[in-house]
């Protein structure tokens, strides 16, 4: 039977060397326990009977269930130190901060017992070489993991009503704000911060124009600018921000775009869509661009690969100087060379002319202009969202004998037909748009100005949106001019264009070759 700490004296020999050990799980509304308060009550009940605290472990918002994502580091180490022999005796508030998890109870147990060690908790201080304390402890720990899984259970339901209903859920995203009842605590709304809402919507337009993630992020934080956590912004934070389909008003449930959501949108589907192409493109290296100073570094490909072309791993270009003028190399092998200068001027030529024919303004144009295929997809959409939320509603109304309009074997067929046609519509809904930084390109009396005013990050989503770049090797070594066929260039829509495709690596490994004056 358990033992009452006043008289453990009594019954076991002391010293009582202690641990305490405190823990707790994400609580925004500060209902629990914090590991303040519980590390307050275990240093004072220590000190209260004499045991002297030798170690404190404290896992702060980690959950202790099976559902875990976080291990607890701390937990481990308090193990490490009952197998060790460092204490005489475990002290926690309660059952459930030691253990949410039958498993872990098993671990705590052996290990308590293994080395002589006592359990407190609760106002009681159990010895485990007990078979009516080990039973106890066991009683306490199932119903501790049942506590866990109930928990779970509504929080899922909850999250689940609140997807369905399209309400926010989780964090404050940068640029809203929330307001709850005072009195429930519940969510009334969320709507656009008055400060951050309209640096959000100038993130989306810097991303739209092709600035580059790290150059966004530096921006503001050398206006002055934080996050709404009070942080500096950082490369993937912008990013994260721009992939959050939340901003066009949409309500994400298990990480999936859900349904339209009771919130103001602060962009445009349209921009939306541009900006995730943009962020797409081929190469991490344009999502974050460290500061490029190549125009075709990493974007255009070595020609002198045609086995992997059909494989899309084909080497790209990368910059050097050799002999104190820049040039352009195989990134794969040394075998194909070229002054940089050169090239960047073959490729701007050919580009500003292929932007200046109507044709191929048209070929983009006809991208952004769907017919009304989209607006009518979205339609389609929202009537079939509404269709599967009359049925939710339905299924949780009851007549007077407590039948519901409509059974769950009824909600349940139904959504097996409305989900895949939801899938259907929602990528039909996806408008095709083609990013501003081209757009205005196309749209520009003078592409050749605008062109010269864009910078080099804008300069290269616009090489990556039109055009695929090869370079091939020369007919001889140290050729002078550029011969015709050395540079070719695959235009969007055509074969050979690999704008947006990700690639792998296939090529066996060589000798290393380097050149003269390699970065």
């Amino acid at each position: 039977m358990p033992i009452d700490p006043e008289y453990l004296h009594a019954v076991h020999k002391g010293p009582f060397t202690a641990c305490l050990y405190c823990r707790a799980s994400r609580d925004p509304k500060k209902k629990g326990r914090s590991v303040t308060a519980q590390l307050k009550e275990g240093r004072e009940l220590c000190a209260r009977f004499g045991w002297p605290v030798v170690d404190e472990f404290k896992d702060i918002g980690i959950s202790a269930s099976r559902h875990a994502r976080v291990a607890r580091d701390e937990f481990e180490a308090m193990l490490d130190g009952i197998r060790a022999g460092r204490y005489r005796i475990v002290v926690a508030f309660e059952a459930s901060r030691y253990y949410r998890d039958l498993e872990a109870y098993v671990r705590l147990r052996s290990a308590c017992h293994d080395a002589g060690v006592l359990l407190y908790y609760k106002g009681q201080v159990y010895d485990l070489s007990k078979s009516a304390d080990r039973k106890a402890t066991a009683q306490d720990a199932v119903q501790a993991e049942s506590e866990a899984e109930d928990i779970r259970d509504r929080n899922l339901r909850t999250a689940r009503q609140a997807a369905e209903a399209g309400k926010p859920w989780g964090p404050v995203p940068d640029g809203y704000k929330r307001r709850y009842d005072p009195d429930s605590g519940d969510l009334i709304e969320q709507y656009e911060h008055p400060v951050q809402g309209p640096l959000v919507r100038r993130i989306w337009e810097e991303a739209e124009s092709g600035k580059s993630l790290r150059s966004i992020a530096r921006d503001l934080n050398e206006g002055g600018h934080l996050t709404q956590k009070g942080k500096p912004w950082q490369d993937w934070h912008v990013r994260t921000l721009l992939t959050n389909p939340q901003y066009m008003g949409r309500r994400k449930f298990q990480g999936q775009d859900y349904r339209q959501g009771t919130w103001p949108a602060l962009v445009t589907p349209e921009r939306y869509e541009a900006v995730q192409a943009i962020l797409s493109m081929e190469g991490r290296a344009w999502a974050t661009d460290l500061t490029p100073v190549h125009l075709l570094s990493g974007i255009g490909l070595c020609g002198g690969h045609p086995e992997l072309q059909a494989t899309n791993s084909e080497p790209v270009l990368r910059g050097y100087v050799n002999r104190t003028y820049p040039s352009l190399k195989c990134s794969e092998r040394a075998h194909v060379t070229i002054s940089e200068p050169r090239m960047n001027a073959y490729v701007e030529e050919g580009l500003l002319a292929y932007l200046s024919r109507d044709e191929n303004r048209d070929v983009f144009r006809k991208a952004n202009d769907d017919g009304g295929e989209v607006s009518a997809a979205r339609a389609r959409l929202q009537a079939l969202e509404r269709q599967l939320e009359e049925a939710h509603e339905a299924a949780a109304t009851f007549d007077r004998d407590g039948v519901p309009t409509l059974s769950i074997a009824g909600l349940s067929a139904l959504e097996a037909r409305l989900t895949p046609l939801i899938a259907t519509a929602k990528a039909a809904s996806r408008p095709r748009v083609v990013p501003a930084v081209l757009m205005d390109l196309l749209e520009s009396d003078d592409p050749e100005v605008l062109w010269g005013r864009y910078d080099l990050q804008q300069q290269r989503a616009v090489v990556r949106l039109c055009v695929t770049v090869r370079l091939h090797a020369a007919s001889h070594k140290g050729a002078r001019t550029l011969e015709p066929g050395r540079i070719t260039m695959s235009w969007y829509g055509q074969p050979g264009f690999m704008g947006g495709r990700p690639r792998g690596r296939a090529l066996p490994e060589l000798p290393e070759q380097r050149l003269p004056g390699e970065l």
